[in-house]
């Protein structure tokens, strides 16, 4: 779908390279008739006005974005992700829980995103392991399709945070798939979006409170809430056999150092990193990196 959108955008500024079109594209030209059907249940691209672009020389994954990049239909169908295997339907589906989860606690998140993030996670919660196990099931299959879809809705409209962020550098430079990645960092930072050593709580923790409570997890008070909502991510994680950590993923450490400065200056810049709810700076980077790598 991605690529589409990349081929549409060529067709409206044809002088202009993609390399040249990071963040905002500006397309002042009628794309082509983009109808969207998604045949995995994670991207929510088919909603979004996002393209996601990995250069192959810089190793460098970057996105244009522009309203005339959502395309007109989007088809839904859970039949076409039944043939998924387990381990693509629990990173893609790890992929939309990120989604939803960031787009939830976006400095521009609002109450209308609000609702549908809280619907794709709990939807998540429930069928996600279920189409993991019984991938043959299609109302597992149709629950986390539409999850995705809701989560790809929310994020378009409020952004994302850097879990995305850095995911986008992890997958530039070692190929790990994006699902993969996700998964890996998004526990540690909720940890560090909560805050939870802070002067004071946070209105980011206390959305993750309400998720919590969402989802049945213990919540009578925010550093429990938060607690609770990581570990159930990490639970997740040895269901689905995603590794801990970018060590077991298979990244050698030496590399990791090799192009860390590269990966912290790449992640400052993604567009993500924009929304998410506390402030970063590259030791806040480095900080996540030593723990999901570890360096």
């Amino acid at each position: 779908m991605d690529c589409a959108k990349a081929v549409g955008a060529r067709i409206a500024k044809p002088k202009q390279s993609l390399a040249k079109m990071k963040g905002i594209l500006k397309v002042h030209k009628k794309l082509p008739l983009l109808i969207a059907v998604p045949t995995t249940a994670g991207t929510g691209s088919e909603t979004t006005l996002a393209a996601v672009i990995v250069d192959a020389q810089t190793r460098y994954k970057y996105a244009i974005n522009d309203f005339p990049l959502i395309p007109r239909y989007a088809v839904l169908d859970p039949k076409v992700t039944l043939s998924l295997p387990p381990f693509i339907t629990a990173t893609t589906g790890m992929d939309a829980l990120t989604h939803a989860l960031e787009a939830y606690v976006s400095t521009e998140a609002n109450d209308f995103t609000d609702a549908l993030a809280e619907k794709a996670v709990t939807l998540l919660m429930k069928f996600l392991p279920f189409a993991y196990t019984h991938g043959d099931d299609l109302e597992a299959r149709e629950k986390v399709h539409n999850a995705s879809c809701l989560a790809g809705m929310a994020f378009n409209k409020v952004g994302l945070g850097i879990s995305h962020s850095i995911a986008h550098t992890i997958g530039g430079k070692f190929h790990l798939s994006h699902g993969r990645s996700n998964a890996i960092v998004l526990p540690h930072v909720i940890e560090y979006n909560a805050h939870l050593d802070g002067p004071e709580e946070t209105v980011c923790a206390r959305k993750y409170q309400r998720m919590a409570k969402l989802i049945g997890l213990p919540y009578s008070n925010v550093p429990l809430a938060v607690g609770s909502l990581v570990r159930k991510i990490h639970e997740l994680e040895r269901l689905f056999g995603i590794p801990e950590n970018l060590k077991k993923a298979g990244i050698e450490q030496e590399d990791l150092l090799k192009h860390k400065d590269e990966m912290i200056r790449d992640a400052l810049a993604d567009t993500c990193t924009k929304t998410n709810p506390r402030i970063v700076g590259a030791a806040d980077i480095e900080a996540i990196l030593k723990k999901v790598g570890p360096l």
